[in-house]
């Protein structure tokens, strides 16, 4: 009886909450899209500072821009979080070429990128054409002294494209070091998308030290098409260039912008997004989409004149394309330091319309996030799933500091269309869906700081 008295007087008092919350939300969707500088402030990054790869000049330049907008969206202090980043250059430009075909010596030029972290290399060899791993392991006695070129294409079923991605990201990240293995001399991929352009798609890889290191190159969809069809019952000979290498590791930071809590002020809650790009196009939606929204959230908080009752970080990660060094700094200080982390979200999908968001948390956790769903619907979120969060926030999610985490998920169709391209520039975004991105955001920061998790 006592229970059901209880609930009784529940009731009211949750309707009551909840439509403050409405009342609360809708306020600061309104401040977002009439007086919103995300849009501005990424019109600024982009192209006054340009694609800002891991310790180049423009990458500084914008660790300084970052402390100054979050110091003008109205952070009380911001800290610069020293790390060591890793040094890619890429050098000259990049070529692939057809030189043999069709019992023909030939000139036919591939649109082709080297992939970040492959070393310098110039190679001519016949070529070998593999749909995938499995087809590598078959043919291996075939490898060597040649160039692999692995056609993986994107799997078209999948609705979500970033699916597709992770499904065929491998062959980007560990191809060369496979191909190596059966003495391969260079490594051709195709680029992770499924466009319908001839843009060569660039992004990171990794070699096994086991294996000589050799240059690795993706191709524009259209040319990857083409080479494969080349190879079938034909002797086609490439010859490709790159000139990339690693300097001396050197310093980079860590962007952080706070608002103090009120109440548990030793509690934190992280949102951020990765400073830093690859050297094409000029990181609009990668990640100056997620830059822009992550300090959008704090200019808007503070024009609510809202008063966090744990801290809010607003974090703009060193290094994530090459390296990861920023988000593996941000966690092992907070273990260092015994940091109580209480969530950590990320936006690094784009600027486009807000989906929803994924959850890495316990099932206890994310029923009290879908309990929110009806507040965040009028502004496009239309599931809170779980799954996981991004990168740079991973390392929080360790075995030691434990911390749920989220990503925002923006429609994800167009994203990969122009992911690590030269096509990635700030005119492919649209000022209200990333001011929608930085409502939903918002909206989930205001939910977890006010009511935990």
């Amino acid at each position: 009886m006592k229970k059901l008295l209880l609930l009784f007087l529940l009731v009211p008092c949750i309707g009551f909450c909840q439509n403050q919350d409405a009342v609360f939300i809708k306020k600061m969707s309104d401040d977002i899209l009439i007086n919103g500088k995300a849009y501005e402030w990424l019109h600024h990054l982009t192209k006054k500072i340009g694609n800002r790869l891991t310790a180049s000049s423009p990458f500084y330049k914008a660790i300084d821009w970052g402390k100054a907008t979050l110091q003008v969206a109205g952070a009380d202090n911001v800290i610069l979080q020293e790390c060591t980043i890793p040094h890619w250059v890429r050098g000259n430009n990049d070529e692939v070429a057809v030189t043999y075909f069709n019992s023909k010596n030939q000139n036919i030029q591939l649109h082709a990128i080297a992939l970040g972290n492959s070393l310098a290399g110039k190679v001519k060899a016949a070529v070998i054409c593999l749909n995938n791993f499995e087809e590598l392991e078959k043919r291996k006695n075939e490898i060597k002294g040649k160039i692999v070129f692995f056609n993986y294409a994107f799997n078209q079923t999948y609705v979500e494209t970033s699916t597709a991605y992770g499904d065929a990201g491998k062959y980007r990240y560990t191809g060369a070091s496979r191909a190596a293995k059966y003495g391969a001399v260079g490594c051709l991929v195709r680029s992770l998308s499924g466009s319908t352009d001839n843009l060569p798609h660039t992004g990171a890889m990794k070699y096994n030290d086991s294996f000589p290191k050799i240059p690795a190159v993706a191709l524009g969809l259209q040319d990857a098409d083409k080479l494969c069809k080349m190879c079938s019952n034909n002797k086609v000979v490439v010859a490709m260039s790159t000139h990339g290498k690693f300097l001396k590791d050197t310093t980079a930071y860590n962007v952080i912008g706070e608002l103090k809590g009120n109440e548990n002020a030793d509690e934190l809650i992280t949102i951020g997004g990765h400073l830093d790009s690859w050297d094409v196009g000029e990181g609009a939606h990668d990640d100056g989409a997620g830059i822009v929204q992550t300090m959008e959230v704090l200019r808007v908080l503070k024009a609510m004149n809202y008063h966090p009752k744990h801290t809010i970080r607003f974090v703009l990660f060193a290094n994530e394309e090459n390296g990861l060094r920023g988000g593996v700094k941000y966690a092992d200080e907070a273990i260092a330091k015994k940091e109580k982390h209480l969530f950590a979200l990320e936006t690094d999908g784009g600027g486009f319309t807000p989906r929803g968001f994924s959850f890495k948390m316990s099932d206890e956790q994310l029923k009290k996030v879908q309990s929110w769903l009806s507040l965040l619907q009028p502004y496009g979120t239309h599931k809170l799933e779980a799954g996981g969060g991004g990168a740079d926030i991973g390392p929080l999610a360790g075995d030691i500091l434990k911390t749920p985490i989220a990503e925002l998920l923006p429609d994800s169709q167009r994203y990969f269309d122009i992911h690590h391209t030269n096509n990635d520039v700030f005119e492919t975004v649209n000022r209200r869906e990333l001011l929608l991105g930085a409502v939903n955001m918002a909206a989930l920061i205001y939910l977890i700081d006010k009511y935990g998790l």
